[in-house]
């Protein structure tokens, strides 16, 4: 494990090196580079209080990884949860355990906020992430089938 990585919530001063990773994680699922659409997204995402983002950072403050949480509702349940939409470690920093503890941070801030159940969507290829995700204890939902319609 990485101890001299520190993990914390993220405030509207970071958001220059934390463009550049959410900019990486896109660039991942095959999207063109666009790092000032990146930061004008996560800007407004902090502004309007629209998601909680935690940065991973190295001893010099150099943003190495992060996941951004998503507030919404279980109408069934009647409770909140949160939505894990985005988990992304810089690839130079991979193999260190901060995608582990990222994933913990969300955890923790989900169950100090009141949520009772985090949710996330990975592509069926990504056999690491799914790794990673059933050993914190996700379970694959084999219940229902998601649906989505561009627009």
């Amino acid at each position: 494990m990485q101890t001299g990585v520190q993990i914390k919530i993220a405030v509207p001063g970071e958001l220059s090196g934390l463009a550049y990773l959410f900019d990486g994680y896109r660039q991942f699922y095959g999207m063109e580079s666009d790092l000032a659409g990146a930061q004008v997204f996560l800007s407004e995402r902090m502004r309007r209080g629209d998601s909680v983002i935690l940065v991973a950072k190295e001893q010099e403050g150099l943003a190495v990884g992060f996941v951004q949480l998503y507030p919404l509702f279980s109408s069934v349940r009647m409770a909140p949860i949160f939505i894990l939409n985005d988990l992304y470690v810089d690839q130079d920093w991979r193999g260190r355990g901060i995608g582990e503890r990222l994933m913990e941070a969300a955890r923790r801030h989900a169950v100090q906020s009141g949520n009772i159940a985090l949710e996330l969507a990975t592509e069926k290829t990504n056999e690491r992430a799914q790794r990673l995700y059933e050993k914190l204890g996700y379970s694959r939902d084999r219940t229902f089938y998601h649906y989505a319609l561009d627009l």
